[in-house]
């Protein structure tokens, strides 16, 4: 992970919900095997994420799928011992392997489409003739299951498998040991064949498989790799450990963590890119899950060799402009960014006075980024990009703070302590409303839609009101909540020793999903009906898409 710049979390583009448990996946184009515990495979289209045909045959659950190079055909193995050759134009079977006397955990085609390679908990990897059927070899060498096999698709001859004896070997189709042994428990080809993966616990290694050359190590603390894969144009590779998905970029001299995707809520089971950028991976949750990858390049304060190198600071605002597409974070030194929500990327970095309160929040107005934040004397409003006072709101406050936000609508500051909700103008700053409070409202309790606010009380539904006109006083909405979810973590203010930190509809009162113990305590999180933004103690800026919940 790169000190000092953020991790930006992802929910999936879409989930399909599976009648099974899915156990394993292959991709070719736009065409998705899925295997499940049934036995059962499904074909799925990627495009439009349905199902184009069901495969059954196997008697126990699918392991292991592999298509040819081509496309034309489908390998599976199983647990029932076989392993299947499928005709993917017809749906048949074509021929059926037989000769391991243990479930087969992994199957690979050569790129020539003429043999064969199963890995089995027998010990062993049978090479098979694809088209008589005929065993051509057994390689013996591993102590344990092979967890692993897979044809370099550059040298057909050449075969890499790994397995729970914690080695990996290369070997040719005659069945002899190539080269030295290598660390871990599985492995992964690039597919243009010039570079595999293997993972030993916290570590991932890639390597050239000429010479075994580490080309990249990757690793999270306190994580333990499962599955990883390398996508369609080597440029990225993908290790899931647990619940979560790791993506790096490992074309710049040094490995770039770039995503991080939050969403299943058990163990992945499988991974594989079907496209340079489209990620798919299945779930013990019953679930197949469709990720966008999109690359976060390097802060531009962080590469200009002129700058100060970033330490880790806390976040104390977060707030987002889907409309403009950025998220803006403030940290404790000052410094406001702009992020760009669709690709991650930190498009601008300004120092601001915003120094000395835990209380401020920043937004575009008429295209100028204006921070406002509390002081003793009152509210200073802050011109982020002119680095100019515009308003210094002269008001004392005799009552602990609850809740401070620029409105949704970009005109007004408002304040809500113990008592009462103050509207403040932004050009003005003149008091433009006010509402006398008769309960005390939750800290961090403000939910802001234009010139619409709803409170959370402690003991009572929430209340709105609407300040949209200066020349009247603020009106009581009828509708105790806004009509359209709100996103909030639960525990990140109520209950500080839960783990992990469930997010959830505080209009509907339905759990969302759950975080790790690490992201359970933002700082301060924003929601603005698509997308959930949080700011971390570390530094860190979160930001979750949840298109899916919106109603098409």
């Amino acid at each position: 992970m790169v000190k000092g710049l953020p991790v930006r979390w992802r929910s999936c583009s879409y989930t399909l919900p599976f009648s099974n448990f899915p156990q394993t996946l292959a991709c070719w184009g736009d065409v998705v095997a899925v295997g499940s515990i049934s036995g059962d495979i499904n074909i799925l289209d990627v495009i439009t994420g349905t199902s184009t045909s069901l495969l059954s045959r196997h008697t126990d659950s699918v392991e292991a799928l592999t298509f040819s190079s081509d496309g034309a055909f489908l390998v599976s193995g199983s647990n029932d011992k076989a392993i299947n050759l499928w005709d993917i134009q017809t749906g048949g079977v074509v021929r059926t392997f037989h000769g391991h006397n243990d479930w087969v955990w992994s199957v690979s085609i050569s790129s020539d489409s003429a043999t064969i390679a199963s890995g089995s908990g027998d010990t062993t990897i049978r090479i098979w003739d694809l088209w008589t059927g005929e065993c051509l070899h057994i390689l013996r060498g591993h102590s344990s299951y092979i967890t692993s096999v897979a044809f370099s698709l550059t040298n057909s001859q050449l075969l890499i498998s790994a397995s729970v004896d914690g080695a990996v070997h290369q070997w040719d189709v005659e069945g002899n040991q190539i080269g030295p042994a290598y660390p871990g428990y599985g492995i992964a080809l690039s597919s243009d064949g010039a570079l595999f993966i293997s993972w030993d616990q916290e570590v991932a290694t890639v390597r050239k498989p000429d010479s075994g050359a580490v080309v990249a190590e990757l690793h999270v603390a306190n994580s333990v790799f499962q599955r990883c894969c390398f996508s369609a144009d080597s440029r990225f590779v993908a290790c899931a450990a647990g619940e979560i998905i790791y993506v790096w970029d490992i074309t710049s001299s040094e490995p770039c963590l770039v995503e991080t995707l939050v969403g299943h809520t058990k163990d992945i089971t499988s991974l594989a890119f079907s496209s340079p950028s489209l990620l798919l991976s299945t779930s013990d949750d019953k679930s197949i899950k469709f990720w966008q990858i999109n690359p976060l390049s390097t802060d531009p304060v962080a590469s200009d060799p002129k700058s100060t190198p970033l330490t880790l600071v806390p976040i104390k605002s977060v707030s987002l402009q889907a409309k403009d597409g950025i998220a803006i974070s403030s940290d404790l030194d000052g410094v406001v960014k702009t992020w760009d929500i669709s690709a991650g990327l930190c498009k601008a970095s300004f120092h601001t006075p915003a120094v000395i309160s835990d209380w401020r929040d920043v937004c575009l107005v008429d295209g100028r980024l204006i921070v406002a934040w509390l002081t003793d004397e009152g509210i200073c409003i802050w011109d982020v990009e002119r680095s100019e006072l515009l308003q210094m709101v002269k008001k004392s406050f005799n009552h602990p703070l609850s809740d401070f936000r620029i409105s949704g609508d970009k005109s007004k500051v408002f304040y809500v302590d113990e008592e009462s909700i103050q509207a403040w103008s932004i050009q003005t700053g003149e008091v433009v409303g006010e509402v006398k409070l008769e309960q005390k409202p939750h800290y961090h309790s403000l939910i802001v839609d234009g010139s619409r606010v709803w409170v959370h009380f402690k003991d009572s539904p929430n209340q709105g009101w609407d300040f949209g006109s200066s020349d009247s006083p603020p009106t009581l909405l009828p509708n105790t909540s806004p009509d359209r979810p709100h996103l909030d973590f639960i525990d990140s203010t109520k209950e500080w020793n839960t783990h992990p930190s469930r997010i959830e509809d505080t209009v509907s009162g339905k759990e969302v999903f759950q975080l790790p113990e690490r992201y359970a305590k933002p700082l301060v999180s924003q929601w603005d009906g698509q997308y959930l933004v949080a700011g971390y103690e570390s530094g860190e800026v979160m930001i979750l898409d949840f298109t899916h919940m919106i109603p098409q």
